[in-house]
């Protein structure tokens, strides 16, 4: 009975999986209530199991945990000293501090109870087939200048490239047997990735297509090992092809957008013109280094941040019309300002720890494309928001911090959920590969070598 319990909750938490990821940018709450509901399925778990569940937490689960405790308690304790939640445009002050912890539970939570890999991969492509179809529908039949899904454009443009880059990793998992088992998540993973990847696009988020050369460069780092060298340059050129067409028509606005970006950094520079979207940009950038110079160590505080950037503005050091930003557009200069060098040293740790275990699990994944595939989504997370950190604050946004949070922790419970079903497979038959695997004395997973016999 007992089993079957345990069964339970881990194909539950196999479905709060899906509907995250697939949800995040489709349904406004819905990252709300799945991580409710991630809860309340570990409340239940903890409560009516007779016994405790095998406990499988290990360094590297400490490790992440330890980096999103200590984001959110110097956050929190940042919001003890100002008075002051953080403030979101358009949604008031708002309990973001709380989430890293809620995060911290329901990794322990799923690490407990590890839901099926297979989850991840349908919630991406669901949620980038999604993200695309609705730019689509809001910039040719709404006629709508950028697409946002009723939220801010550049938070949906992010995620929508994100899921879509994950969705190409998707193709790869469906590939990395000789015969392709799950043809229809195949398929459904090619057009999801186009679509995630034509919504960032239609979304016109400049600052996010900078991240788009280092995910793809990830997805080549996961598919080298697994594709045939020719079908890799053809994939990979099938692919720029399929993105250049969109670029080039006048419709889309995306050479005009780019064209915008040449233009403005030249009146900036040679007039001092900061009107324009990359010059406002660059005085707020400008603003947040003065800031940090002045409170190096704790930083301003919640809501005092933009009290002394008016200040600035009124004094003439800055262009005056800063002071309508609620953020500084960038992820680390905005966090330096308001919680000093000791908030900018946990938000670099929160990117930092996840790349480095994922970026291990790698490395050691061997010759097992399932782990090579997993690693390679959950070191796109940190890789991908730190590039969008670089022109706006994403981890000050609801769905920007609740999106990079839940991606990291389900890309690395999953990881560690398929490593335990190779363990459990018999070492006498390669359980999903070529390369049979054992675990050693540490949980790590090595490679069982085969002898030839003369």
């Amino acid at each position: 009975m007992r089993m079957i319990t345990e069964r339970s909750v881990c194909r539950a938490n196999g479905v709060l999986v899906f509907a995250f990821v697939a949800l995040l940018v489709l349904i406004p709450e819905a990252y709300r209530i799945v991580a409710l509901l991630a809860l309340l399925v570990l409340a239940v778990g903890a409560l009516t199991l007779r016994r405790a569940p095998q406990w499988r937490l290990d360094r590297d689960d400490a490790w992440l945990c330890l980096a999103l405790v200590l984001y959110g308690g110097i956050w929190l304790l940042d919001v003890w000293r100002s008075g002051y939640w953080p403030m979101v445009d358009g949604a008031g002050y708002q309990l973001l501090p709380i989430w890293p912890l809620v995060a911290a539970l329901i990794l322990v939570g799923m690490r407990c109870y590890p839901p099926n890999p297979r989850m991840l991969w349908w919630g991406a492509c669901c949620g980038a087939l999604g993200a695309g179809t609705i730019a689509l529908y809001e910039r040719v039949v709404l006629g709508v200048e950028r697409a946002s899904n009723g939220i801010n454009a550049i938070p949906f443009g992010n995620l929508s490239l994100l899921l879509g880059s994950l969705s190409l990793l998707t193709v790869l998992w469906c590939l990395r047997r000789q015969r392709p088992r799950h043809v229809g998540l195949l398929i459904l993973a090619m057009v999801a990735a186009l679509l995630g990847l034509l919504g960032s696009l239609l979304s016109g988020t400049r600052g996010g297509w900078v991240a788009l050369p280092f995910v793809l460069l990830i997805v080549y780092r996961a598919a080298r090992d697994l594709l045939p060298l020719r079908h890799l340059r053809l994939g990979a050129g099938g692919l720029v092809l399929l993105m250049l067409v969109p670029i080039l028509l006048p419709q889309s606005g995306v050479s005009e957008r780019v064209g915008q970006v040449a233009d403005d950094a030249q009146r900036y520079w040679q007039r001092g013109d900061a009107g324009s979207s990359l010059g406002v940009r660059l005085e707020l950038w400008r603003a947040g280094v003065m800031l940090i110079s002045e409170k190096p160590l704790l930083g301003f505080g919640e809501h005092r941040m933009e009290k002394a950037l008016g200040d600035l503005a009124e004094e003439g050091r800055v262009y005056d019309r800063v002071v309508i930003h609620m953020q500084l557009h960038n992820e680390v200069i905005d966090t330096a300002a308001r919680r000093g060098l000791l908030g900018a040293t946990s938000l670099l740790l929160l990117y930092g720890i996840p790349l480095w275990i994922f970026w291990k699990k790698l490395r050691r994944a061997g010759h097992e494309p399932g782990l090579q595939v997993l690693a390679a989504a959950g070191m796109m997370v940190p890789v991908a928001f730190f590039d969008f950190g670089l022109t706006q604050s994403m981890l000050r946004d609801l769905r920007g911090l609740s999106g990079y949070l839940g991606l990291c922790v389900l890309c690395w419970v999953t990881l560690r959920a398929y490593e335990e079903t190779l363990r459990t497979l018999p070492i006498s038959s390669p359980p999903l590969h070529r390369t049979p695997y054992i675990a050693d004395d540490k949980g790590e997973l090595i490679v069982q070598r085969s002898r030839s016999r003369s």
